[in-house]
Order: C-alpha cells, then structure tokens, then sequence
C-alpha cells in the first residue's frame, strides 16, 4: 500500500513539473511574440489594425514598399532553387555512397559539416572572388546567392537525410530491385526516394527556414533579400517591419506543424497497410 502511494506522489510530483515547465516555455516562447503583436498594433491614437490590413493588400505594399516586396520575390526564388539544388546534390551522392563507396562516408560527411565552423563573414570573404567570376559569365542578378545558400544549407540537410537513410536497410532493398530487373534510376526514384520521403521534407523544411531567415551574406555582397529588406523597412516604418516579422515567423511554424502532422499520417498509414498485409496466424489444433 504504501508502495502504491509513493508512486502516486511521484507521478504527480512528475505531473506537476511538466505542467511548470511547459508554462515556464510558453511564456518564454509566446510572450516576444505577444509584444511583436502590441507594437504592430499600436499607434499614437490607440489599438489600431491598419498595419496588418496594408500588409495583406499586396496591390498597396508593392506601391509602398516596392523594394521591400522585391526581395519577398527574391526569397521566394531563393528557396526555390536552394532546396531543388540541395536535394540534387546531397540525395544522389549519399545513396551511391552508402551503395558503393563506403569509405567515403566520413570525407563527405566532414566536407558536408564543415561550413557549420566556418563564420559567415569568412565565407564571403571567400565566396567574393567566386561570385565575380559568377557576375562576369551569367550577370549581376541576386538569383545567384543559391550558390552560396546551397553550401549553407549543407550541414543541416545532410543529417536530416543521413537519418532518413540510416533508417532502411538501403543495399538490402537496392539489390532486391536489382534482382527483379529494375534499373538503378527505378531503384533511386521508386524505391529509396518514397522510404526517406519524410527525411527528404525535414531537409527542405530545414533549408527553406535558413534561407528565409539569412541576412548576413545578403548584406555584406549589397543583394535584397527577405531580412535586408525587413532591416531597411525598420528604418521607415518599424511597425511595418515587427509586423512582417511576425508573420515570416508564423509562416515557419505553420510550415513545420503541417510537416509534423503530414509525417505522422504517412507514418500511420504505412503501419497499417503493413499490418493489414501480414498473415494471419494459423489455428493449431489440440490433440484429441
């Protein structure tokens, strides 16, 4: 009896402890976001919405802010072409590498990992040479920081995907697929790519989150991204500028629920069609 009752206090103990930490983190976590919201809707005469309003009429925040809208529009291309540039890369190579070459799982790794060390100031110290080049063949339009974002992007991508391909036995299912005659980009289209679906959506969420929130080597090479313009538009209309911060924040975390929630259902799904395709066991008679 008494041993029942020291469990009950300790699961309530432990119940009550979770309860403070949670609030302690929902406080910690929505009370900035609560201030975001105050400041982007006061104004001299009051509570007023009329910040939120012209940030949802596109037509009048392209005459407003037109360079505050143009590097919206360059995000968006940024995004766009970091995530396909990612998963060109990163995908391909790891599958070969876990398939055929092995010992290079390491180097790639560490080739992978190493622009997490290297601060962004170096980088475009480094990468200011390359994009001289980059301007003097394909021009001078800011489309070209997809480069640079790519090899950003790297570390965190290459561990997402690294975990999705830990996850299944890759050369078991490969050579099975080979076995019955399909041909390797069958196998890397249809058979590998659907298992790690799930990582493959973590690296996009992953890098997609970067570059929306880059601004340093967007500032130090003079090029308007979503941040710089978010920085210069502080400068005329600092309501204007909390407001559209916030909104890039809920952005992102409607992103990672609806890849929560898109990743759970895939995940119970695949646990029922294989259950509903296992066999039943078989009855085994008594002796008389």
């Amino acid at each position: 009896m008494s041993a029942v009752g020291t469990a009950t206090r300790r699961a309530r103990s432990h119940r009550r402890l979770r309860w403070v930490v949670m609030t302690l983190a929902a406080v910690f976590f929505l009370l900035p976001l609560w201030a975001m919201v105050v400041f982007s809707t006061s104004s001299p005469r009051g509570v007023t919405g009329q910040t939120w309003r012209q940030l949802i009429d596109v037509g009048q925040l392209a005459r407003d802010y037109p360079s505050f809208v143009e590097g919206v529009k360059l995000s968006a291309y940024l995004v766009v072409l970091t995530v396909a540039m990612m998963l060109v890369l990163l995908v391909p190579t790891m599958t070969w590498v876990r398939l055929r070459l092995p010992r290079l799982r390491r180097p790639m790794e560490f080739l992978c990992l190493l622009p997490l060390t290297i601060p962004a100031i170096v980088l475009v110290v480094g990468l200011a040479p390359v994009y001289a080049w980059v301007t003097y063949f394909f021009g001078g339009s800011s489309v070209w920081l997809f480069f640079a974002y790519t090899v950003l992007v790297l570390p965190y991508a290459y561990r997402a995907i690294d975990a999705g391909l830990s996850a299944i036995d890759v050369r078991t299912l490969s050579e099975a697929a080979r076995g019955l005659g399909a041909s390797w980009p069958r196998v890397f289209w249809s058979i590998i790519t659907p298992n790690i679906r799930t990582a493959l959506m973590s690296a996009s969420f992953l890098s997609v989150a970067l570059v929306l929130g880059e601004y340093t080597i967007a500032s130090l090479m003079s090029r308007n991204n979503l941040q710089v313009s978010i920085f210069q538009l502080s400068q005329r209309t600092p309501s204007m500028s909390v407001a559209v911060s916030l909104a890039a924040l809920l952005l992102c975390f409607v992103l990672l629920v609806g890849l929560s929630l898109l990743a759970g259902r895939r995940r119970r799904a695949t646990v029922a069609a294989t259950t509903a395709q296992a066999p039943s066991p078989v009855p085994v008679e008594e002796p008389s």
